[in-house]
């Protein structure tokens, strides 16, 4: 029986089928109960079988949003499901990450599916604005880039995120909190949308209303998230920002913390951390105001000094009650708003602040307090001294570090306040009182063992290094501080004497490697480009021997130590010259031979490669990096780890550098001190000028005498000159006596000469007078002769004219008559003339036409003919050269013995015969 019914019973269905199943029926369901039925199924499936369920239901799941939004469970149904998808069990068989990256792709691929979401945001049901918000969230983890795309793409995507802030309910408006913090991390258009969709006023309504810094929780926490995110590296949010004034919004949420740690009542222990979360994050904003070089970083200073905000800051800063993570983050907030700002910087020290920890009526005991503090005030500068320089507590290691960074922040670009600082330090530490937090008396005087506290030399020596690095005014001012009376029989010590003495003490007592190294970040640092500081240091010979001695130890647990000791002998020996008190020859055989090159390069290098030089970046230079039980893992300056690392090769190459080739310096513009090669250079110069004046002072006295002899020469000239002259002009008187007489003589002959001259002149105008007389009555003669012929000859011609005038008209009446008659035959003989003239004419047209026409004819003939001719002659030409040639080669034959047959000569014969026809 019971066998028959388990044979009658439906098979058995496994996860995979079922959820085969029910997708088909959420896909082809039509009603809406079926449609939920069907989610239901599937939701509970979407845990153990994410992949399965997702494969074959997501994309009718994501279809239901769209098609039942009204329907607030099928809704929430559907968002749980998805949810489930995006978080498996770990259990699961099917739980792998490369789901959420699939399901996000599948979401992120289509505009419209995310734009459902967005959607649903307008709901004023809890679960389904809960749940979409979630669902994005998700979406977002995998794949962030899309969805801020998506989120970004959507016209009213970002309005319905922000407006999610409004909402009263703490998990809605939490969630929309993060989920906002996570698009905007790296989007920064979204940060500019969110931004101008009043973010900013949401965000410290919701701060207000959780309480504030002082009693706000994680949502506090979350805005202030929202709010770094919105500002970070975006300078059209910070405008918007300061713009709207909401600095003194900063400003009023610490002063608030403020009171609430003043009051009688204080705060809460167990409220107490979340309340420094808050504010440390609220100074974590602040600082991102502040970012070194940001083109809005000084518009953001003087807005936040406008605001107060630097005061309140600074109240933080020094507050006793305040935990010190917290009054370190503040005063390096503190730094931050006054670095690079001069106006700042000046009006930064005309503060006053609550006085640390000398008149505290209570120490304080990991960060409580068990009395109450003093109200007395101090100038900011002061305090920030006495907090780094007098406190010995490790606990406050990071706020000592801190008031060292405000310090180097307040003096950093602006070299009057600089001087100001190292003059008030030299004229407190010369004075007859004693100013436990003169940075020069720490460091000269070193009178207290520091082996429980390093950090107080340590800080007195970085904010010194800070006043004299690549300052030249600066390290002249210090190099006038001295110690020692000499009046009263004491050796008188320069600065930098003292300084190196301490150093050599320092190690060889092996007093803690920090303080070795603070000693040597100063000294390397000021005399660096330098030759009168080198000079100073070198004035102590031992000093040198030491050093060397110390180098060549190689002493492992002191590397650090033994590297700078290393790159300090390479900048004495780089800037000292041969004036030096060492010589420069000296010290470059002292670092070959006693040091050796190789022991040096490695020594640099090992410095270089050391992790505390070449990690210093990513290495933590607070508190944390102290092991257990022992001091902090800080050795170094961040500016003295950048002037390490840039003038590694120079201090590698300067032991090879000659003695006799010397660096110079420019300091402020201005070459200090000269090459020795140029110094040389000129001395020669100046040898061969000497000699060369000598030369010419003897070539000078020669010259001179020289001079004397030819002027008494000259006057000997001179006086055998006028002699000579004199004769000369008597000379020239007598001949020109002579020449008058000679002259007189010629005048008188010429004179007579002419005389004859004339005479004969006269005889001869008076002989061609009567010449011509004669002439003239022989012409008139014969022209009386010549007129009396024509007369005659004219009267014969009249008479011979009237004869045959007379004729003429008696011949004239007889032949009139013959005439008339002729004249009648004339014209008739002229009209038939006429017509045969016509005629002829024509014959003669037709005789010039056919004339014209035979003569084109006989000259295109001629042209044919003489062109056949020359073709002809050329022939003729061609076929002679080829008989010449024939007849040629039959000789040559007949020469060689070969036979030649008669016809070949017939036909020569025949071709000869033809020619000469040809020719005929």
């Amino acid at each position: 029986m019971f066998r028959i019914l388990e044979a009658q019973a439906p098979a058995k269905q496994n996860a995979t089928a079922t959820i085969d199943t029910l997708c088909g029926r959420l896909q082809s369901a039509t009603l809406l109960e079926d449609r939920r039925a069907a989610i239901l199924g599937l939701r509970s499936f979407a845990k153990q079988w994410p992949a399965s369920v997702a494969s074959g239901g997501l994309r009718n799941l994501i279809g239901c949003l769209s098609k039942d939004l009204d329907d607030v469970d099928t809704t929430k149904n559907t968002l749980e499901t998805l949810l489930m998808l995006f978080n498996p069990d770990e259990s699961s068989p099917e739980a792998s990450d490369d789901i959420a990256l699939w399901l996000a792709d599948e979401f992120t691929q289509r505009q419209e599916n995310i734009t459902v979401l967005l959607d649903l945001l307008e709901s004023h049901d809890f679960y389904s604005r809960l749940y979409s918000l979630q669902l994005i969230s998700a979406i977002s983890t995998a794949r962030p880039e899309r969805t801020q795309e998506c989120v970004g793409t959507s016209p009213v995507g970002v309005s319905r995120l922000v407006a999610v802030l409004d909402d009263k309910r703490e998990a809605v408006r939490s969630e929309g909190l993060l989920l906002l913090a996570s698009l905007t991390r790296s989007s920064s258009e979204l940060q500019k949308v969110v931004a101008y969709e009043n973010a900013f006023d949401r965000v410290f309504s919701i701060i207000d209303a959780e309480g504030s810094l002082t009693h706000g929780g994680i949502p506090v926490q979350d805005c202030l998230s929202l709010l770094a995110n919105l500002l970070r590296l975006n300078i059209s949010n910070q405008n918007l920002f300061r713009e709207s004034g909401w600095m003194k919004k900063l400003a009023s949420l610490l002063s608030d913390v403020l009171k609430s740690r003043s009051s009688s009542e204080g705060v809460a222990d167990w409220a107490r951390p979340q309340q420094e979360k808050n504010v440390w994050g609220l100074l974590a904003v602040i600082r991102l105001f502040l970012i070194r070089g940001s083109i809005g970083t000084q518009a953001n200073q003087r807005s936040c000094w406008q605001s107060g905000l630097l005061v309140q800051v600074l109240e933080v800063a020094f507050h006793s009650m305040m935990d010190m993570n917290i009054r370190a983050e503040a005063l390096a907030t503190a730094a931050d708003l006054i670095r690079g700002n001069a106006q700042l910087q000046e009006a930064f020290a005309q503060l006053d602040v609550p006085t640390p920890y000398r008149q505290q009526a209570a120490a304080r005991v990991n960060g409580h307090t068990n009395g109450t503090v003093s109200s007395s005030r101090d100038n900011v500068i002061s305090a920030l001294l006495e907090l780094a320089l007098v406190t010995s507590s490790m606990q406050a290691f990071d706020v000592r570090l801190a008031c060292c960074e405000c310090i180097k922040a307040y003096m950093q670009g602006h070299t009057p306040i600089r001087l100001f600082f190292l003059r008030r330090a030299i004229e407190g530490h010369t004075s007859d009182e004693t100013e436990p937090d003169n940075i020069l008396t720490i460091l000269i005087q070193n009178s207290v063992s520091h082996s429980g506290d390093p950090y107080r030399l340590w800080i007195a020596a970085v904010l010194l290094f800070h006043l004299l690095h690549e300052d030249f005014e600066a390290k002249s001012t210090a190099m006038q501080v001295t110690e020692g009376d000499a009046e009263n029989g004491e050796e008188v010590v320069t600065c930098i004497q003292a300084l190196a003495g301490n150093l050599i003490s320092a190690e060889q007592n092996m007093e803690d490697e920090r303080v070795s190294i603070a000693y040597l970040m100063i000294l390397c640092s000021w005399l660096y480009e330098d030759h009168d500081a080198v000079n100073d240091f070198l004035s102590e010979g031992s000093i040198i021997q030491s050093i060397v001695q110390f180098v060549s130890q190689n002493n492992q647990s002191r590397a650090l130590a033994s590297g700078l000791f290393a790159v300090l002998l390479g900048t004495v020996y780089e800037f000292s010259t041969k004036d030096s008190p060492v010589p420069r020859d000296t010290i470059h055989q002292i670092l070959t031979t006693r040091l050796g090159r190789e022991r040096y390069i490695d020594q640099v290098t090992r410095l270089r490669e050391h992790p505390m030089i070449r990690n210093y970046e990513v290495l933590p230079q607070d508190l944390t990096s102290s092991p257990s039980g022992g001091l902090p893992e800080v050795y170094f300056d961040k500016t003295f780890v950048e002037f390490i690392k840039d003038n590694f090769s120079r201090m590698v190459r300067a032991i090879d550098r000659a003695p006799g080739l010397e660096v110079p310096v420019v300091a402020n513009g201005i070459q200090k001190g000269i090459s020795r090669e140029l110094v040389d250079s000129l001395k020669a110069q100046v040898d061969d000028r000497s000699r060369s004046i000598q030369k010419l002072e003897s070539d000078v006295s020669t010259l001179e005498r020289k001079l004397e002899q030819e002027q008494a020469d000259h006057r000997k000239a001179r006086d055998a000159a006028a002699i000579e002259s004199n004769r000369i002009r008597n000379v020239n008187e007598a001949l020109q006596r002579h020449h008058d007489e000679d002259l007189q003589k010629i005048q008188r002959e010429s004179r007579e000469v002419l005389q004859d001259l004339k005479g004969q002149h006269q005889i001869e105008i008076r002989q061609l007078q009567d010449d011509m007389l004669k002439f003239k009555a022989d012409s008139e003669a014969s022209l009386d002769r010549l007129r009396e012929r024509d007369d005659a000859e004219i009267k014969d011609l009249k008479s011979t004219i009237a004869r045959l005038r007379a004729e003429l008209e008696k011949s004239s009446r007889e032949h009139v008559q013959d005439l008339q008659t002729a004249h009648e035959d004339y014209s008739t003989k002229m009209s038939d003339l006429e017509s045969r003239l016509q005629r002829a004419e024509g014959r003669c047209l037709d005789a010039d036409s056919r004339a014209s026409r035979l003569q084109q004819e006989a000259e295109s003939k001629e042209a044919a003919r003489i062109t056949v001719q020359t073709e002809l002659d050329d022939l003729l030409m061609v076929l002679g050269d080829l008989e010449e040639k024939r007849s040629k080669d039959k000789k040559r034959l007949r020469a060689l013995g070969e036979p030649t047959t008669d016809g070949e000569e017939d036909e020569d014969d025949a071709k000869e015969d033809e020619e000469e026809d040809i020719d005929t």
